[in-house]
């Protein structure tokens, strides 16, 4: 029955599975067992510090009393180092008014689903993907998950897409993805973008058009030759109907400090700052203008990612290597190499495997239990991306773990698969 002390909408969201998750995580770390923490989006400051630079700028805005409320759109200087940051780093040449600096990235991807989009009308995404159908239920819109699979690296293409875009207000697209740390190759985006312009070539001048939200937050997380590709750039026609939401948190491993940006159709901008504003989901005023000082910096950036981007890949690729090794081994796991993000994509094929305690394993969150009980490694399914199937697939996060305990977590990981008895008749 429907709970008549809240809204409808406020009702029928689903809490967040990491969060479950996080609570399994706790309680064994406060029980004192060693924990491979591979679950959280996130930096450990011990193992990951934004640039130094931005550091000491955010303290001498505090301490030029930069403390009141910023304009709701952002502060010049910011909205203007955007600009030229990413006409010097991407080649997209926008006007300020198509700048809107937000209190990190959530907010201007609600700010888009809100302003783009009405009840009813909908919205089509890719599963595995990260709180698409969340902010579709928040916006009362109809959610149209795509599955992807490990084949086309858990992205979208153009064949899947073309049967559920017709008549669509939305397409939303994040790479590097969330949670499987792939990204798109350039003919596949360019595919994508080709379809979006078809669709709305075709619509009528009564018909609303097809807008494509274009997740970049982890663009500067590229690794061992992946270059990333964005709509505008492969067809400039698309700069009318594209949408970046981008963002310090990951690139800087700044995700607490809560500055993030939307650039766009002016128009459309304008009826985010709007919306937003009201909402006052704007970032701190003494960050705002230190990020300005970091991204008018590129040599500044340029040292930052030489360390950060060899330290992250480091741990994927030891993380890649011992996996891939026990696959090879004879265990049933499977990995996708890494391209970009802070996350690898892990499949442990356990269902209907048998614990020491005589329980199968039936899901994906019995897996997950089970790891980290008898491992002590934690993990995130992608049922937590929007993915129903018992696939086995999971995600695994680097940013909060050192290199150094990689290779105890494996051994303590091959010991636990070893420990399983093979699936039965009864049990699968």
């Amino acid at each position: 029955m429907p709970d008549p002390r809240v809204s409808a909408m406020a009702d029928g969201l689903i809490g967040s599975e990491i969060l479950r998750i996080a609570g399994d995580v706790r309680a064994m770390v406060a029980q004192g067992a060693a924990v491979c923490n591979l679950t959280v989006g996130d930096f450990a400051p011990s193992e990951f510090r934004p640039p130094e630079l931005l550091v000491e700028e955010t303290v001498r805005a505090l301490r030029a009393g930069e403390t009141n409320y910023p304009p709701s759109d952002g502060v010049l200087p910011l909205r203007q180092a955007v600009v030229a940051f990413y006409e010097r780093a991407l080649g997209l040449s926008y006007p300020l008014e198509s700048i809107l600096i937000t209190g990190g990235s959530r907010p201007g991807l609600y700010a888009t689903y809100r302003a783009l989009v009405d009840p009813g009308e909908t919205v089509v995404y890719p599963v595995p993907s990260w709180n698409n159908n969340h902010y579709a239920h928040l916006v009362g819109a109809r959610g149209v998950p795509v599955v992807c699979h490990a084949d086309d690296a858990f992205l979208p293409t153009r064949a899947q897409l073309e049967p559920v875009i017709r008549g669509a207000r939305m397409l939303v697209l994040n790479s590097p993805l969330n949670p499987s740390g792939t990204a798109f190759s350039e003919d596949a985006l360019a595919a994508i973008c080709d379809l979006v312009l078809e669709e709305n070539a075709r619509r009528g001048p009564g018909e609303r058009p097809l807008f494509l939200l274009y997740d970049q937050v982890y663009w500067m997380l590229t690794f061992a030759g992946t270059r990333h590709v964005h709509p505008v750039s492969l067809r400039p026609a698309l700069a009318d109907y594209t949408v970046y939401i981008d963002g310090i948190s990951k690139s800087f491993a700044a995700t607490g400090m809560r500055v993030g940006w939307i650039v766009g159709p002016a128009d459309v901008v304008r009826r985010m700052g709007s919306i937003l504003g009201h909402m006052g989901a704007w970032a701190p005023r003494p960050e705002q203008i230190a990020v300005a000082k970091l991204l008018g910096d590129a040599e500044a950036i340029e040292a930052y990612h030489g360390t950060m981007l060899g330290e992250v890949y480091a741990r994927l690729e030891a993380l890649h290597a011992g996996l891939t090794a026990l696959g090879e081994r004879g265990y049933a796991v499977e990995v996708v190499r890494p391209m970009g993000a802070i996350y690898l994509s892990v499949r442990f094929l356990l269902h209907g495997a048998v614990a020491p305690s005589g329980a199968a394993l039936r899901t994906n969150d019995d897996i997950r239990q089970y790891l980290l009980a008898a491992a002590g490694v934690a993990v995130v399914p992608f049922q937590a991306f929007g993915l129903a199937e018992e696939t086995g697939w999971f995600r695994l996060s680097v940013g909060a773990i050192s290199k150094e305990e990689i290779p105890a977590t494996l051994e303590r990981l091959e010991r636990a698969l070893s420990a399983l008895a093979p699936a039965t008749s009864a049990a699968a």
